[in-house]
């Protein structure tokens, strides 16, 4: 990891940092915090100030009484307080000089955000490997299961980044929904993608369409449907959105088709049944033709298999 931090990485938190604006003024850095972070407790400010946690960028500690310097930079650790333990471990499959590819479990979040930070993928693989570069080649959701690549090392993270910007990539997903009989498959779903005006979700809307999947059956017990998902565009949520809206929503999707309560930190019962199963490209470092497989399976595919063979 770079020394031009002036925080070293704690506990596998890389230290981030927050621009103070040149055209605001503030009589205090104290006042200019309390409006930039609304919803934190002033009483943790005033601690974090009183600690020390927060740097210029020569490492002088800020204090409660700190003046604003407009056009600066100040630096801290993100912190979520009593974070819940993700009781799932994830697997790696692979690793060189360049790439590590992991195995990451339902309700593990790819990379840090909101109320997770040790309890994210990221954030494990760089203590569990002792590797601090190491970055996310491209995300999961939180609630799918299965491959996730990182870069590991920060000279070719542009590389790989591209090669998932431009899509040369090919991905299978496998998924658990209703079978429906009125369907055939295979099939290609094509729709407009955009944000709703409900929190966090997708919608599909009458336009030119800006996102496919093609869609396969590989098993059906009359009720429940084994899917093969291959996305041809990278939409937000674009799986749960077209399997919902051929009426085939995944299993235990919290989001589609209705946004469900959120769920107690601690309940890690009825995950989303889908899991990013292979992946595959030409490396853009080695030249190497590249393939990786998950070596999970989805919750509800045994019980089917198990109502099959009856």
């Amino acid at each position: 990891m770079s020394q031009s931090f002036p925080l070293p990485v704690r506990d596998g938190i890389v230290p981030s940092r927050l621009y103070l604006p040149r055209e605001q003024q503030w009589p205090d850095l104290f006042s200019f915090l309390l409006v930039k972070f609304p919803h934190m407790s002033p009483d943790i400010l005033r601690e974090r100030l009183a600690r020390g946690d927060m740097v210029d960028a020569t490492g002088v500690p800020m204090r409660l009484d700190s003046p604003f310097i407009a056009d600066s930079w100040l630096w801290y650790y993100r912190e979520v307080p009593a974070e819940v333990n993700v009781p799932f471990e994830i697997a790696v499959l692979y690793q060189d000089e360049c790439l590590v590819v992991a195995d990451k479990p339902h309700f593990l979040a790819s990379i840090p955000g909101g109320r997770y930070l040790q309890e994210t993928a990221l954030i494990r693989l760089r203590k569990q490997l002792n590797n601090f570069e190491l970055s996310p080649i491209h995300r999961l959701d939180r609630d799918t299961a299965g491959l996730l690549l990182f870069c590991a090392n920060k000279r070719h993270r542009g590389a790989y980044q591209t090669l998932f910007q431009t899509r040369d990539v090919y991905k299978t997903y496998e998924a658990i929904a209703p079978f429906k009989t009125s369907l055939e498959f295979p099939l290609i779903r094509e729709s407009h993608i955009r944000k709703s005006a409900q929190y966090f979700t997708m919608e599909e809307v009458a336009e030119a369409p800006n996102s496919r999947t093609r869609i396969s059956l590989l098993a059906h017990n009359g009720k429940w449907g084994h899917y093969l998902l291959e996305p041809l565009t990278g939409k937000k949520h674009q799986l749960r959105v077209h399997m919902n809206g051929l009426g085939i929503p995944i299993c235990n999707d919290e989001f589609y088709p209705a946004l469900l309560p959120a769920r107690e930190e601690d309940h890690f019962d009825r995950p989303l049944q889908l899991l990013a199963r292979s992946i595959g490209f030409t490396d853009p470092v080695t030249g190497q033709a590249r393939f990786f497989e998950s070596r999970r399976t989805l919750e509800m595919l045994s019980d089917m298999t198990e109502t099959l063979s009856r």
